[in-house]
């Protein structure tokens, strides 16, 4: 087994821009959301490559598309590696994508070099990682941990009550093979940080051990619509004052667990909507995340404490909805290492990182031995067209990946 594989950082950095061709957005990222016509364009692309590098591609029942590269023993478990292709509104040109074509990176160069591993290696793009168009994110990934049943993944439905199943139907990627329910070696996944640590700390790679948890809830607040000019201040019942209360108590939990808590409103809607109207009702949502469960809890506690406070206080109606709980998860501790072998013998710059957003990753943790390899991206900006990263961090990434997959694969 040669030792001194390398990958082909052009060849790496050409499928990214041509990938960022599809599903252009409007200031130099993409809007490619899950199951559109440009999401099947770029899966049309993707299956093309695979094909085209001699690897046997097929679909599963949620739309994810797996393509199979053999090995002297195709009775082992696979060693899996990717990501997804799908981006939000505003998205940029690699999260997601880069685990993809590092993926598929790391078959060409074993093709070039005409390597063989013991246990098969197969690349995946997961369906509706994002959650944007059909929330909440993971779905596909998520069935195949067994984490939602297939009827309930093909049942997500968007804003305009379309849904998964009939989606991947119209776009020609309803699968036919089972979601999940096969044992994997190993699974891997590159990712740019989407934050700014590696940046600031000038390192190339981020060793992820581990991902923290997260939350996500939505919020009705009713109170009583009324005159805006003949209503009392002391007599109102405004849903909007009540949920700017809220937002500020969600605000605070965030700021209480310094420095890892994480606490986000980002969608605040306020009905009627007419300027001489008190709002009789607000929709929100909201967002937190710690890597440690019992904080995570206590997070959750005071949120509720908050909202049932404010309620009692402004005598309105506050429904808190959990709509989605990914527990904090810690990676293998073999597949850890090697990412880290695979870091120290390139000789590049890495630290240990633990992820702050979620990723197929977390849930294929609960079926697999799983790792995570970070490069930098620039500001740490992500989920924003501004998005942007370095030919030569993705490069690097991608030949830890290529080692860590080697180490996994032929492991005795």
């Amino acid at each position: 087994m040669p030792t001194n594989l390398h990958i082909d950082p052009s060849r790496l950095w050409d499928a990214h821009m041509q990938v960022a061709k599809i599903g252009p957005g409007l200031r130099g990222g993409n809007n490619r959301q899950s199951l559109t016509d440009s999401d099947r364009e770029v899966r049309d692309l993707f299956v093309r490559w695979c094909e085209e590098a001699g690897l046997t591609v097929t679909v599963d029942r949620m739309g994810s598309i797996f393509a199979r590269r053999p090995g002297r023993n195709n009775d082992l478990p696979p060693i899996l590696a990717g990501s997804h292709l799908d981006t939000q509104p505003t998205g940029g040109r690699f999260d997601g994508v880069f685990g993809v074509l590092a993926a598929l990176e790391v078959v060409r160069t074993l093709n070039d070099h005409g390597v063989e591993t013991e246990a098969p290696i197969e690349i995946v793009n997961w369906t509706n990682e994002e959650g944007s168009r059909f929330p909440p994110p993971m779905i596909a990934s998520g069935v195949f941990a067994g984490v939602f049943s297939l009827e309930e993944g093909l049942a997500k439905a968007d804003a305009d009550g379309r849904t998964i199943g009939e989606e991947l139907k119209r776009i020609g990627y309803a699968g036919e093979a089972a979601v999940g329910g096969r044992p994997i070696g190993a699974y891997f996944e590159c990712h740019i940080e989407q934050g700014p640590i590696l940046e600031n700390e000038g390192c190339q790679v981020g060793v992820v051990t581990g991902a923290q948890g997260a939350r996500w809830y939505e919020v009705d607040v009713t109170g009583r619509e009324s005159h805006a000019g003949t209503t009392p201040m002391e007599l109102r019942r405004d849903a909007l004052l009540a949920a700017a209360k809220l937002v500020q108590a969600v605000n605070r939990i965030g700021l209480d667990q310094r420095p890892d808590g994480r606490a986000t409103v980002g969608i605040l809607q306020a009905r009627p909507g007419s300027p001489n109207v008190i709002p009789g009702s607000v929709f929100l949502t909201v967002d937190m995340r710690h890597p440690e469960g019992p904080t995570m809890t206590a997070m959750d506690e005071a949120f509720r404490a908050a909202a049932a406070e404010i309620a009692s206080a402004d005598d309105l109606a506050i429904d808190v909805r959990e709509i989605w709980h990914s527990p904090p998860v810690a990676f293998d501790e073999a597949c850890v290492a090697a990412v880290r072998a695979g870091a120290e013998q390139a000789g590049i710059r890495h630290r240990d990182i633990i992820s702050g957003a979620g990723h197929d990753a977390v849930y294929m943790a609960r079926v697999a031995p799983t790792a995570m390899i970070f490069v930098p991206c620039e500001g740490g900006i992500s989920h924003n067209e501004a998005e942007n990263a370095k030919p030569e961090d993705l490069a690097a990434g991608c030949g830890v990946l290529l080692h860590a997959m080697l180490d996994r694969a032929n492991a005795r």
